[in-house]
């Protein structure tokens, strides 16, 4: 009698998934073979995955269009996708009626049978995500990388995995209760989805939700929101573009002017053995090697990894040099911190100026960063999209700007203006679905409009 009362308890349990696209999918596949009550609901008349849901899952019920507040209120569960917000009045009112919210995350943790390492922060998570992943591949473990990039969590898992390395954004992390990773890090904090934040502590405090049951904490001493809010006497490993330190993970200069990643004070790898170029990822680099170390991978595995990656798509990417120029594909730039970082490290390194694409959806986000690096790094700012206007303003009176109807003129206008030496940068700092489909788009735009000059 009380088994057939717990199955009939798990039976009538209701579950509402909010949000399709690729994180409700993963959703509806981990529990559409259960015997739970299971409706799929989003507001778009159409959303990503439906042609798959209706294929796959012909019996899971749909909602599409609206949010039904009454089917919330009555849930058991609902599992928020990370594009909608915590704060949707419909959700709130669930959470009144004490319905029980949370996202994929949370219930990856929970069936996860290999330790977790969490990633977050506003830029280079992408890169450090892929990055670890190869280390660990490198030292022969069976890996399942994912979260915010690529695979969502659910679709990770499997008995046979030794490591899961997530990507996680703040949206993920808002609905994540207890992560309990065996490492984590928040890798650098500035202004995005400002559009969703009322306040930067906001942005701040979702992504310090991940250190919540974690062991092993990984900081960025070039970055002190990197830090938990709250001290606490978990182990600690440092990493950081400063000086040496015991145990820090950093960077170090020799005679001759040659550079060095280093562990402590022992030099492991020189810089110019590295593929990936610029200041930030030195900075992601030496992050990967800190979060290798919490979870053992060899010295062997870490610097065989980085002297073979070659960085991501779309993420300052070398594309083709034009009598002398230089052009860079950083679309995966959607905030002004992304940006300003692209900027000066690939100033720095360039004999000539950088010239700027840069435009979209700003999310509501302060563009000034932008302004003292292009003031002292750039020649010209080529500007598209949107809020085309906003950067137009953010620049007046420090470099010359231009307003284009397409990405293709600006980028003929780079192109012309420019001289031997100089580099043309796209880093919209900006989302891109005002004129995209998404950032890959957006870079794909970009490098076939190159290849054709």
């Amino acid at each position: 009698m009380q088994n057939l009362m717990t199955k009939n308890m798990i039976a009538s349990k209701k579950i509402v998934i909010v949000g399709l696209g690729k994180t409700g999918l993963s959703c509806v596949r981990y529990l559409g073979h259960s015997e739970k009550d299971i409706t799929v609901m989003d507001d778009r008349q159409t959303p990503p995955g439906i042609e798959e849901l209706n294929a796959s899952y012909p019996d899971v019920k749909c909602v599409l269009g609206k949010f039904d507040r009454a089917i919330l209120c009555s849930a058991d569960e609902i599992i928020l996708s990370p594009g909608v917000s915590l704060m949707n009045d419909d959700i709130q009112s669930a959470i009144a009626s004490g319905v029980r919210v949370r996202g994929d995350i949370d219930i990856f943790s929970e069936k996860a049978n290999a330790p977790i390492v969490a990633i977050t922060g506003s830029n280079g998570k992408s890169t450090v995500t892929t990055l670890l992943g190869e280390m660990a591949r490198q030292a022969g473990w069976d890996t399942g990388v994912g979260g915010n990039i690529g695979i969502p969590a659910l679709d990770l898992l499997e008995e046979s995995k030794q490591l899961y390395i997530l990507e996680l954004s703040s949206f993920q992390l808002e609905t994540t209760e207890n992560l309990g990773a065996h490492s984590v890090v928040i890798l650098n904090i500035s202004e995005d989805h400002m559009d969703r934040y009322p306040v930067k502590i906001d942005y701040l405090k979702a992504k310090q939700r991940i250190f919540r049951e974690s062991k092993n904490i990984i900081i960025n001493d070039d970055d002190a929101q990197s830090s938990p809010a709250v001290s606490s006497l978990k182990n600690r490993i440092h990493f950081g573009l400063g000086p040496q330190e015991k145990d820090k993970f950093s960077v170090m200069e020799r005679e001759g002017g040659q550079r060095y990643l280093t562990k402590g004070f022992e030099p492991l790898l020189n810089i110019e053995e590295l593929k990936i170029k610029g200041e930030h990822n030195l900075s992601n680099a030496l992050a990967a090697m800190a979060l290798a170390s919490s979870v053992g991978i060899s010295t062997q595995a870490v610097l065989s990894a980085l002297r073979a990656f070659k960085g991501l798509e779309h993420r300052c990417q070398y594309v083709r040099t034009v009598r002398g120029v230089e052009f860079i594909d950083d679309s995966k730039a959607t905030n002004p911190g992304s940006a300003a970082t692209a900027i000066s490290s690939i100033g720095i390194g360039c004999s000539g100026k950088v010239i700027l694409i840069a435009g979209g959806e700003s999310k509501g986000a302060d563009l000034s960063p932008l302004k003292a690096v292009m003031k002292t790094y750039g020649k010209a700012a080529y500007l598209i999209g949107r809020d085309a206007s906003l950067f137009e303003s953010t620049f007046n009176g420090c470099i010359t700007t231009s307003k284009k109807n397409s990405l293709k003129d600006a980028i003929i206008s780079a192109f012309e203006l420019s001289v031997s030496g100089d580099v043309v940068l796209m880093s919209p700092a900006c989302a891109s679905f005002d004129m995209f489909s998404n950032f890959e788009h957006r870079g794909r735009v970009f490098s076939d409009v190159v290849h054709g000059l």
